[in-house]
């Protein structure tokens, strides 16, 4: 087992990250077929739920432990970084424990009362018990994360993926077989799914830490003696000044979509019709969510391998680097980002109907997903921002953001519906990713592109203008074929547009320079070579 640097620790976890989400699309795609759309909505309220609780019981704590080992290591103090991590374990079981209760005794509630879908609580109290062991399953991450070993996350994801969605759509089928109405059992069945997979990712981390448990025993002995014993109460109380900001900023996602999910049908009863707010529910929480998740793939794989890396250059008052790695971290996400949510965006609707059973609500699909540039943008700046000991500036721009976001969904709601709800969201990753760029260019060498912003925005307008006009043209061409023929094929067309266009530009308006592609992973290089020579023929000329 070997250190990850930045950019490989971040392709390991993109990798496996994107597996997870095409395993995730692949999930809901059968479901989207078995299930009525009042069946994807249990299910979706399950499955935003469990999600919003996971990162409540874990408190933000993976991040805050990569944190604490990545300084302890860069130190020399490797007992109290061990220390640390035995704490997280803990706490990891006596969260599970209390949360996976607390979801499946107020699962009617929360159905009832407050969703007004009492049908919804079995799927709610079918996804609980995999709560157990994921609290866990996220400090053993953590832990790994900080010592720069990111392979043992991204396997175990994968893993507890296959599991979870080929038991979910089994069980599934299962009910389907003998009920083909039971809307309700399928979606129980689905949400069951998740506990399979915590499983087998607790299975695959308890093999990674024997592992490295292992591999600690033949490594030279780091010194110690700036180590000391450390009791709970210490440990804890620097784990939460740490992981209570970080709780506030990466809820805020899951956070923003279950509120998505829920105001839906609270903000606009009574000024649309019911098969209309039933239609914007279940394609914002089956078809909306799912694709526009893809985009920020990188993003998350970005945010937990930068916190360890700055961490470490901050603690040893590396400004200089600091700067030089939250910059490329950013200009990462921004490239890799902006074609991604373009093709999906653009092409929302060959993109929609190609994946799920038909294009139908595809403008919500477009909305959701073009936001979530600025998504990106927040999450990574928010990681950097930990770094470098300013978790409670990345809480308040979040926090302001949310209420921000609540506010205009009360107002626009009512007149635009779930166009205004999604609107709403939008404006407050725009709010919280601005206030988190004043705040690292007022402490750190941070420099995002400089003067390259028009080139950059030259070659997005004219990627977006190329993309629309290829879906249109080729759907245009491909009329009287199969629908899932015709959307394949314009998904195919606009796909490898992209891939000569947007990296053409990129080269040829000089957003990237040689230098910088220099410092890009091999693959990366290999794919921009071409038109570093075209570029420069085209200069010598």
């Amino acid at each position: 087992m070997k250190k990850d640097t930045l950019l490989k620790g971040t392709l390991i976890l993109a990798a496996a990250a994107l597996v997870a989400r095409a395993l995730g699309i692949f999930q809901r795609v059968p479901l989207d077929y078995l299930m009525g759309e009042v069946g994807n909505g249990y299910f979706a309220v399950a499955n935003n739920l469990y999600l919003l609780l996971l990162v409540v019981a874990t408190a933000g704590i993976p991040s805050a432990i990569s944190k604490m080992v990545s300084e302890r290591y860069a130190l020399g103090r490797v007992d109290e970084a061990r220390q640390v991590y035995r704490a997280a374990l803990l706490f990891g079981a006596i969260a599970g424990l209390v949360i996976t209760l607390g979801m499946w005794f107020l699962a009617p509630v929360i159905a009832g009362p407050i969703l007004n879908e009492p049908d919804a609580a079995a799927a709610i109290q079918a996804i609980a018990p995999s709560l157990l062991l994921f609290p866990i399953i996220a400090m053993m991450r953590g832990y790994f994360q900080g010592r720069q070993f990111m392979t043992a996350g991204g396997v175990s994801q994968i893993i507890e993926q296959i599991l979870r969605v080929f038991a979910a759509v089994a069980i599934a089928y299962a009910v389907y077989l003998s009920n083909p109405l039971n809307n309700k059992g399928m979606a129980s069945g689905a949400a069951l799914g998740s506990v399979f997979g915590s499983i087998g990712a607790f299975v695959v981390m308890l093999y990674y830490a024997r592992k490295l448990k292992a591999r600690d025993k033949f490594e030279p002995k780091l010194k110690r003696d700036t180590s000391r014993t450390l009791g709970l109460r210490t440990i804890y109380r620097e784990l939460f000044q740490f992981s209570i900001p970080i709780v506030m900023t990466a809820i805020t996602v899951q956070l923003l979509y279950t509120l998505d999910t829920t105001m839906v049908k609270s903000l606009t009863r009574g000024y649309f019709e019911p098969e209309t707010i039933n239609h914007w529910w279940a394609v914002l929480g089956m078809n909306a969510q799912s694709i526009a998740g893809i985009p920020v793939i990188l993003a998350v794989a970005l945010s937990q391998s930068i916190i360890p890396v700055i961490s470490s250059a901050h603690a040893t008052g590396d400004r200089e680097r600091v700067g030089r790695q939250a910059s490329l971290a950013v200009r990462i996400a921004l490239y890799s980002a902006m074609p991604i949510v373009l093709l999906l965006g653009i092409g929302a609707y060959s993109v929609n109907g190609l994946i799920f059973e038909n294009a139908k609500g595809s403008a919500i699909v477009a909305m959701l997903t073009l936001g979530t540039l600025f998504q990106v943008g927040m999450m990574v700046t928010n990681s950097i921002l930990l770094g470098i000991g300013e978790p409670k500036k990345a809480t308040m721009h979040a926090v302001t953001g949310v209420l921000i976001k609540i506010v205009l969904s009360f107002l626009l709601a009512p007149f635009f519906g779930v166009y205004g709800i999604v609107g709403a969201t939008t404006v407050c990753f725009i709010w919280a990713l601005s206030f988190n760029i004043l705040s690292l260019k007022k402490r750190s060498q941070f420099k995002l592109i400089g003067n390259r912003w028009s080139a950059f925005l030259t070659t997005t307008v004219v990627v977006a203008a190329a993309l629309a006009f290829v879906e249109w043209a080729v759907l245009a061409i491909c009329n009287g074929l199969p629908h899932k023929l015709a959307f394949f094929l314009s998904c195919s067309v606009m796909g490898g547009v992209l891939l000569v266009l947007y990296p053409f530009l990129l080269v040829f308006l000089r957003v990237v320079s040689a230098e910088e592609i220099a410092t890009y992973p091999r693959p990366v290089r290999r794919l921009l070579a071409p038109f570093m020579k075209l570029r420069s023929r085209s200069t010598a000329v």
